[in-house]
């Protein structure tokens, strides 16, 4: 299925053919079931969280249909907090209606997105609310097929190509896009090899490595802050998140306006007065 990109790849990049040997075959196939609109609203739902997690609020959710993928419009006519119920955040809620809401009014035209360039395809996804560049990349490649998709945001891709050419530190999005020019047109199928590298035993090894040292090195320099995983991960999921990002998002409720915070009344003072000991009264200072 893949021998021309792999043919290509091998000759283009002495060093993407020593990692194919080792890898092997390119599994690389797109998801063909559902609908585009099915993918792109499990694409938000997968956002940021596990493949496990995911899978499990991704099906509560179509457990609110019959177990099925919903339209746009079961999605709008669905109150909020079922929604919630399912385990959506607030924010994804939004995503999630927002994109119904284009599709149903015909602002994307989702089942159209197979005869659009990529880039094309590209600037109607980020049209919507919480799809960004990096998400649009990964339909490009995931639900289309696109041969030459090169996820030059993906934490994933840049740790493979740091570990590829054995890279002093983490390679910029820059960095990536020169690297990856010589892979088209199949930079799809070199970026798979990129995740995959990662799985390799001995790379596993190095990266386990490279974490204890950083560890290492926080404890013995605690007054410098380490940049955290956590968060380098999470803001490389985000895709649009990277390009677009929704600082003033808010968590919504359904329509109930958020509770002003108590706060409690001061306690009284008490005298505890002693058996036959009268309190003395408090004198009144003049002014």
């Amino acid at each position: 299925m893949h021998k021309p990109a792999i043919d290509h790849l091998r000759e283009r990049d002495p060093k993407l053919a020593r990692i194919i040997d080792r890898i092997g075959a390119c599994e690389l196939a797109p998801r063909a079931g559902g609908s585009h609109f099915d993918a792109l609203v499990r694409a938000i739902v997968y956002q940021q969280l596990s493949g496990k997690a995911a899978a499990t609020i991704h099906g509560r959710v179509e457990g609110l249909y019959g177990d099925r993928a919903p339209t746009p419009q079961e999605i709008l006519a669905t109150d909020d907090e079922r929604l919630r119920a399912a385990g959506l955040s607030w924010q994804k809620i939004s995503y999630i209606k927002d994109l119904s809401t284009k599709v149903a009014s015909g602002e994307l035209a989702v089942e159209s997105l197979d005869s659009m360039p990529d880039d094309e395809v590209t600037a109607s996804l980020v049209r919507v609310k919480g799809i960004g560049r990096w998400s649009a990349q990964m339909f490009l490649m995931f639900r289309l097929g696109r041969p030459n998709v090169l996820p030059d945001l993906d934490l994933g891709v840049q740790r493979g190509i740091q570990h590829a050419y054995s890279l002093p530190k983490l390679p910029t999005p820059k960095d990536v896009l020169r690297i990856g020019e010589r892979w088209a047109p199949y930079a799809s199928v070199a970026s798979w090899y990129m995740w995959r590298l990662l799985e390799l035993p001995d790379v596993i090894r190095k990266e386990a490595k490279a974490r204890s040292a950083a560890r290492t090195t926080r404890a013995a320099s605690p007054g410098k802050a380490a940049p955290s995983v956590k968060k380098a991960t999470q803001a490389q999921k985000r895709g649009s998140n990277a390009t677009r990002t929704h600082s003033s998002a808010k968590k919504k409720s359904s329509g109930s306006a958020a509770r002003p915070s108590r706060t409690a009344a001061p306690k009284k003072s008490t005298v505890r007065r002693s058996s036959g000991a009268k309190a003395k009264r408090p004198t009144k200072r003049r002014r």
